[in-house]
């Protein structure tokens, strides 16, 4: 079985939401209401206290027990507004300062080569291709 996980952490926040990313302003959550909790929590912090990472660990779990697991992040900062209308979730406050864009401005050409989850998935195609490291 293969399965992933991914999540926003917000070093100011201690991490959160974390795992809670989907459902941070509640069960009923919306991507604009958990980015405008997120802005909230944010008020009246400066950019540079504002570091945070998507986050996704990929497992891959087989039946006698054994498991490997890969983690990729994407650093960045929360932006103190949202941006963009490309991608979901809190891409349109996560900015890359680098680029000087939020993850919601890039092309999604660019996302998919750069994200949390492509460095997951590419450390798991690394280690599928490195010595049979799934097998027996």
């Amino acid at each position: 079985m293969l399965a992933d996980d991914s999540g926003l952490e917000v070093d100011y926040l201690g991490g959160e939401p974390g795992v809670y990313s989907s459902r941070y302003s509640g069960n009923d959550a919306t991507d604009s209401r958990n980015v405008q909790k997120l802005l909230k929590e944010l008020e009246g912090v400066s950019l540079e206290k504002r570091s945070a990472s998507f986050r996704c660990v990929l497992v891959l779990y087989r039946p006698d027990g054994k498991y490997w697991s890969f983690e990729g992040r994407l650093q960045g900062m929360i932006n103190d507004m949202p941006a963009g209308s490309q991608g979901f979730g809190y891409d349109p406050v996560f900015l890359l300062p680098e680029l000087e864009l939020t993850v919601a401005q890039i092309p999604t050409e660019l996302k998919n080569k750069i994200s949390h989850r492509a460095q997951a998935v590419n450390k798991f195609k690394e280690a599928y291709k490195k010595e049979g490291l799934f097998k027996e």
